[in-house]
């Protein structure tokens, strides 16, 4: 990969000048996995691109996905085959990019009976036929016995039987980094804090955006041939700026996760529960955690980065695990972190969220502006391709030729074969086995070197490193304490336990790191605590 695919935070003041400087030929607005999408693939077809994103790199609805890279089993039976063609043969290829951020997992399918089995069977045989799934990927089917020895904590007085597939666990918010990282190495610009509020004119059409940095003040004017709207959720919002009477196109579906921690709930492999309208939802181990999700209601209080998680969210998700597994039933109090996030439909009037097409649609405003809302986080490739290839149609960009093969995402650039990056990692660094595991799932094969440049804990009993934070900051764009909390890191998630406890350590780093006064440390601080305790202000309610 040509260049350093780094985005410092040392130096924004650099890229506000260089965005104010120069004229590019794509204005990108949001950063989620569709604005990131779309910038890397302008840039992988020789186009000069701008990027800037309101709050952070996949803040908003790339964050909080359940974390898979999957074809969509159930938009199959909705009758979406066209949509579960692309998506099942793409986890394919994200998985070549970014071995370490599409792992492969079984996804066990519990039924009561042979039938259920049978039906269950045809179904998946279908999608796999779908994906092109070959040899050891292909589904199995466990017996009572089998059952037992691979997902013991299964209630197999209900379940006699299971269908188990492969689908890939991914860190959404790594692979947006990822992917705007190859974009930056190839000469894009990016800034997030950076929230557009104007789109220029020039001879009547969209000549680039105004933006403000959110962190600094400063305003800048980015000059573009042409603009795209990708900014998820806030897709309406940003194309009234062009076309103040455009009525509302999307649909917003809100989703909740519930994380437990991994001994309340001891499960092996993505496990399907049936809830108790009959949705399928997932309970997904990650490292000492366990999430579960998601919930899909329509959400009628405009856009939000945080939508509130009710008692209800909650208690919708938590009713089925004692259905399923041989466990007593989980209080809401049990919760030891939970997330929410907006899913951007296209409208169907008439249909509830969880009806909806997970499709993706493009459209061309009255200023030339390209619009792209909708699709799925395992399809976001092939619908930034057409964006792209939308937005030089319309505005006269010329366009180079796909590369014929792909280099890695960073990161990316080895065998698949993450146990023996792990024993790799361990040999050379010393660190303890789970540490390990949890910086080659994160960082793949670039873990060595965020290792190399801190290898202590922040924190005793904290498997984040000191060196991740300097990472974070120097290569992927962090830039404030509920950045690497969050996103870089993702000890919010999945460090339940400490990670009240980490605030203060990246604090202190951060602070040293970028020159942060005491006053600006406490605010950091302040509002990350406000943030970990939003996610539980559900405990408030009346049962």
């Amino acid at each position: 990969m040509p260049g350093a695919p780094a985005i410092s935070s040392l130096d924004r003041s650099s890229t506000l000048d260089r965005l104010e400087r120069e004229r590019f030929d794509c204005a990108v607005i949001g950063g989620g996995i569709t604005g990131v999408g779309i910038a890397r693939e302008a840039a992988l077809r020789g186009l000069s691109v701008a990027l800037l994103e309101a709050e952070d790199f996949s803040s908003g609805t790339s964050s909080r996905s359940s974390k898979l890279i999957h074809g969509g089993l159930r938009y199959l039976a909705m009758g979406d085959v066209a949509l579960v063609r692309e998506t099942a043969l793409e986890r394919r290829k994200i998985h070549r990019l970014a071995p370490h951020l599409a792992e492969p997992r079984w996804v066990v399918v519990p039924t009561r009976t042979r039938a259920g089995l049978l039906k269950m069977r045809a179904g998946i045989t279908t999608y796999e036929k779908l994906g092109a799934v070959e040899g050891e990927d292909l589904h199995r089917n466990w017996s009572l016995r089998e059952l037992e020895a691979e997902e013991p904590i299964l209630d197999r007085s209900r379940f006699a039987h299971a269908c188990v597939y492969r689908e890939y666990l991914t860190e959404d918010a790594r692979l947006v980094l990822a992917n705007l990282r190859c974009a930056v190495a190839r000469g894009a610009a990016a800034l997030n804090h950076a929230r557009v509020d104007a789109i220029s004119q020039e001879n009547g059409r969209a000549g680039g955006v105004e933006a403000e940095c959110t962190l600094s003040g400063r305003r800048v004017r980015v000059r573009a041939r042409s603009v795209l709207n990708a900014a998820g959720p806030w897709v309406d919002r940003v194309h009234q700026l062009e076309d103040p009477q455009a009525p509302p196109r999307l649909h917003l579906s809100k989703g909740v996760h519930v994380v437990l921690p991994a001994e309340r709930l001891p499960v092996r492999n993505i496990v399907i529960l049936a809830a108790a309208d009959r949705r399928s939802i997932f309970a997904i181990r990650r490292t000492g955690a366990v999430f579960i999700g998601t919930t899909d209601t329509s959400y009628e209080h405009g856009c939000e980065t945080w939508p509130r998680i009710t008692r209800e969210d909650v208690e919708y998700l938590l009713e089925p695990v004692a259905r399923t597994f041989s466990v007593d039933p989980v209080a809401p109090e049990e919760v030891v972190a939970a997330w929410s996030g907006l899913r951007p439909l296209i409208a169907e009037p008439g249909k509830k969220a969880h009806e909806i097409s997970r499709r993706d649609e493009i459209w061309i405003g009255p200023r030339r502006v390209v619009s792209v809302a909708g699709g799925k986080l395992t399809g976001y490739r092939p619908m930034t391709r057409t964006a792209v290839e939308k937005a030089a149609e319309v505005c006269g960009l010329r366009l180079a030729a796909p590369p014929a093969q792909e280099e890695p995402l960073p990161g990316g650039d080895f065998d698949g074969d993450l146990a023996r990056l792990s024993a790799r990692l361990r040999l050379e660094t010393g660190l303890e086995p789970a540490t390990a595991a949890r910086m080659v799932g994160l960082y793949g094969a670039e873990a060595g070197e965020v290792t190399g440049r801190g290898p202590d804990p922040l924190l005793p009993g904290a498997s984040v490193l000191s060196g991740e934070v300097d990472w974070a900051i120097e290569v992927e764009g962090a830039a404030t304490l509920e950045d690497v909390l969050y996103r870089r890191t993702r000890a919010a998630l999945y460090e339940p336990s400490v990670r009240e406890a980490l605030v203060e350590p990246i604090a202190e780093r951060m602070a040293k790191r970028l020159g942060w006064g005491s006053a600006r440390r406490e605010h950091e601080i302040s509002a990350a605590r406000e943030r970990l305790a939003s996610e539980l202000a559900f405990l408030g309610e009346s049962p």
